[in-house]
């Protein structure tokens, strides 16, 4: 599979499904910046402020390219197609996504405790030009199932299955995701800043022999108390590599 090319954005990116892409790499000039907020703002309060975002460092609104969600629990099939069909609204409103093809790499997961009262925005992030720019890149975030195969419940790694093997056969599946996407990009777990795991259940027994033993904890790992965000998806990974990131009060 190769690269497409999001010009009006500044940046490649990895064709999946109309939801979102597989990750993103910006083109030669330019890098990546991440913005974390201080608290998730709702969807309509987290574009707005994303636009504002971007208008002040004089980006348009194509430069978004990744974004971290938050629901307040897992959806349904219908419930994700749903949601889906909203978020996809304003990205053709903003001229990114075209023909149903959204070249924005996305993680949405749920947290278990204290949960948002509704879906919003973690964090997201964008290109801005930089000649002189480290190597950037976001791996969108994946469960364990292979997505555009139709509905996530008919296709789930282990589906049901919480036992120790079961949990394992998860992780190292999302691990050759993670990898795979990675290799798309033009990298390698060398070149990840930041791997975040989803998850409530305890995945301590595989750390060892799968995470670091993979590569994929080189700069250690941020464990989000969160489900992946379909019903009986368990856990999920996106790994970053970003040499600025901001931290911003709303």
């Amino acid at each position: 599979m190769s690269l497409a090319t999001f010009s009006d954005g500044g940046y490649r990116y990895i064709p999946a499904v109309s939801q979102y892409s597989g990750g993103v790499v910006p083109e030669p000039g330019s890098r990546i910046e991440r913005v974390v907020l201080s608290r998730v703002l709702t969807l309509s309060e987290g574009f707005e402020f994303i636009e504002s975002h971007l208008r002040q460092l004089g980006r348009p609104n194509t430069a978004f390219c990744a974004c971290e969600l938050r629901s307040p629990a897992q959806f349904t099939e219908q419930g994700f197609r749903d949601f889906n069909a909203q978020y996809g609204d304003v990205l053709t409103r903003w001229n990114i996504m075209r023909n149903n093809t959204n070249p924005v790499a996305r993680s949405n997961v749920c947290p278990e405790i204290n949960p948002p009262a509704e879906q919003g925005f973690y964090a997201f992030s964008y290109t801005v030009p930089d000649t002189d720019a480290a190597p950037s890149f976001i791996v969108a975030g994946s469960a364990e199932c292979p997505e555009g195969l139709g509905d996530y419940r008919d296709n789930v790694v282990a589906r049901g299955d919480l036992s120790h093997e079961g949990l394992k056969t998860k992780v190292q599946w999302v691990l050759g995701e993670m990898r795979r996407r990675l290799g798309l990009l033009g990298f390698d777990w060398d070149s990840v800043s930041a791997s975040q795991i989803y998850t409530v259940h305890d995945f301590h027994p595989y750390i060892s022999d799968e995470l670091v033993a993979s590569g994929a904890m080189r700069a250690g790992a941020h464990w989000h108390f969160a489900r992946p965000p379909v019903q009986e998806l368990e856990f999920e990974m996106d790994c970053r590599g970003v040499p600025i990131e901001l931290a911003v009060k709303v």
